[in-house]
């Protein structure tokens, strides 16, 4: 990551952070190690779901953590780059299905021009 771009994460902004809102701080990170136990998925399932998740949020932090996360819970190179894949057609997939917005607005504006 740029460290112009994205500081470090902890460090000095960490305790900044816990700081301002320490309870906050302590609940988030209290539901992220209750979401992230396994359950009816399996650890390295909700991890390649983060990683997925966090390339279409687009979160540097996220993308490192949850690789990190997911290749600690035991996956695969392979499969964390599927998860990757995954998440670039649901993005690209967002992007045409909204087409239909474009389209229907130039529609709009046309037939306005024209009646």
């Amino acid at each position: 990551m740029a460290e112009d771009m994205y500081p470090p994460p902890g460090g000095e902004l960490g305790h900044y952070r816990r700081e301002l809102a320490p309870e906050t701080l302590k609940a988030f990170h209290a539901f992220s190690q209750q979401v992230f136990s396994a359950g009816e998925l399996d650890v390295k399932t909700k991890q390649l779901i983060a990683v997925a998740v966090a390339h279409v949020t687009q979160c540097p932090y996220c993308i490192r953590g949850h690789v990190d996360g997911a290749l600690k819970a035991g996956a695969t190179d392979k499969q964390i780059m599927e998860a990757i894949w995954v998440a670039s057609e649901m993005r690209a997939g967002g992007a045409y299905a909204h087409s239909s917005l474009a389209l229907d607005e130039i529609r709009r504006q046309q037939a306005k021009a024209g009646g």
